[in-house]
């Protein structure tokens, strides 16, 4: 008996069908795909100028040294915490005056947070940053 011989069969790989399923896939994505972009906020800064306020409102001030210690018009607060500073600004509200905040330049950013937060428990809506005048702070 004769036996035919074995010839190698080279495989042939059709590539087309694979670029297709690859290009529907990349379609499929693309079409699905969530396109966020990032938010920004314009913020503009306060500046202070030469001339000072000329509203006759009443305020009251807070004033946030660099230790972390607060004093609300002119009287030390104990303690340091939310609670102490939202006790010492019970009357704000009945009173309808402004709050006024003077930061040192080197108290915590959380110092200042804490007089905004302890304002916003007591209803406090008119609140404004005490700036100094640059030709000012240059003087001994």
């Amino acid at each position: 008996m004769k036996f035919k011989k074995n010839t190698a069969i080279e495989p042939d790989i059709n590539l087309i069908p694979f670029i297709d399923v690859l290009l529907v896939v990349l379609i499929f994505l693309m079409l699905t795909t969530t396109w966020s972009r990032f938010n920004e906020m314009n913020v503009s800064l306060p500046s202070a100028n030469a001339q000072g306020s000329t509203d006759a409102t009443p305020s009251w001030v807070v004033v946030v040294n660099s230790q972390g210690t607060y004093a609300v018009n002119g009287v030390k607060i104990e303690g340091r915490t939310l609670q102490d500073i939202s006790t010492a600004l019970t009357g704000l509200r009945k009173t309808d005056a402004a709050l006024i905040i003077k930061a040192d330049a080197s108290a915590s950013h959380q110092s200042v947070v804490n007089v905004l937060e302890a304002a916003r428990m007591n209803g406090v809506v008119k609140i404004a940053f005490a700036t100094q005048n640059s030709s000012q702070a240059n003087k001994p």
